[in-house]
């Protein structure tokens, strides 16, 4: 079985719903803005992922970008991780940079790496600073201590916002235990972390975090708001740049995205393939927080899906 037909026999769960490739709609209104936690900020309320122009020609990143800026995107998220995106975004952002909010991260634990791949961010992205700088996917203890340990990465996350060349300090995570370990050891701005339906409600994923960062006040960034399922084993993906299974039907879509912007999130990040983006900016341009039927229908739409994270 591929992995659409994994997918169709996932969504049967209700007559009515069709199942295919989301498609954008024909609302072309601006994205709203949100509050950043307390940093001031208004961030759109879909972000522009650097994966979107991996791999492609600078020609298609600049479309990519000026489409995105037209429609009132103004937060950008990119990494070292995802391959020459940021090479791409760079030049494209470029004439919108003094009206945007760029966010980069590191993987890089220890401070002497941290530095060297902050300033090669910052070269390719044609930059002399950061809004945001993100200790880039945190999944364990080790993680963390590393990050704050005798020359850690947060010793070159510090030095770096003493000169101006970071303007806030976040960090990404794909567990709970993690993230909550570096929220106790540092008073982050932001937290970008997985806010998804069916690891919410079938993993048990993700309360307690969002509890937490709230509680700190900080600025919640959301990623794999339109993922629905882990690839079963044996499966193949239909798209290069997810390695789960997207939401293609657009009802689910518009209410698994509208669940995660429920959840005290300022922004979510979509899908890296440029087909998802339009159709989310559509959604969060006509946002509403879900009612009890909307809750009972996507509660029903999970069933058959793998939960990607699990508390």
């Amino acid at each position: 079985m591929r992995r659409r037909e994994f997918l169709k026999n996932c969504l049967k769960y209700s007559a009515g719903l069709t199942t295919g490739a989301l498609v954008a709609g024909p609302d072309r209104t601006q994205v709203p803005k949100r509050e950043l936690g307390t940093t001031g900020e208004e961030l759109s309320m879909v972000g522009f992922g650097g994966i979107i122009v991996m791999d492609e020609t600078i020609k298609t990143a600049k479309e990519r970008v000026a489409a995105a800026v037209d429609r009132g995107i103004n937060y950008f998220d990119v990494a070292p991780t995802y391959g020459n995106a940021e090479t791409r975004l760079g030049p494209a952002l470029k004439p919108y940079r003094k009206d945007s909010f760029l966010a980069c991260k590191t993987q890089k634990r220890k401070k002497k790496g941290a530095r060297k791949e902050l300033e090669q961010s910052l070269q390719n992205l044609k930059t002399d600073y950061f809004d945001l700088y993100q200790l880039h996917a945190i999944r364990t203890e080790e993680d963390v201590k590393k990050a704050f340990g005798p020359d850690g990465a947060m010793e070159t996350f510090l030095q770096a916002k003493k000169e101006g060349k970071v303007r806030y300090l976040g960090f990404s995570a794909h567990s709970e235990k993690a993230a909550l370990m570096a929220m106790d050891r540092y008073d982050f701005d932001t937290i970008l972390f997985p806010i998804n339906f069916v690891c919410w409600h079938k993993g048990n994923f993700g309360k307690e975090v969002i509890q937490k960062a709230q509680k700190n006040n900080m600025g919640i960034l959301a990623l794999k708001a339109l993922a629905y399922s882990e690839i079963p084993a044996g499966q193949e993906s239909d798209y290069d740049k997810c390695w789960y299974i997207p939401i293609e039907d657009d009802k689910i879509a518009e209410l698994s995205l509208r669940f995660t912007l429920s959840q005290g999130v300022t922004a979510a990040v979509p899908p890296g393939e440029y087909s998802f983006f339009n159709p989310a900016a559509d959604i969060a341009s006509n946002y509403a927080p879900l009612n009890n039927s909307e809750k009972k229908e996507l509660l029903k739409a999970q069933k058959g899906a793998l939960p990607l994270f699990k508390g």
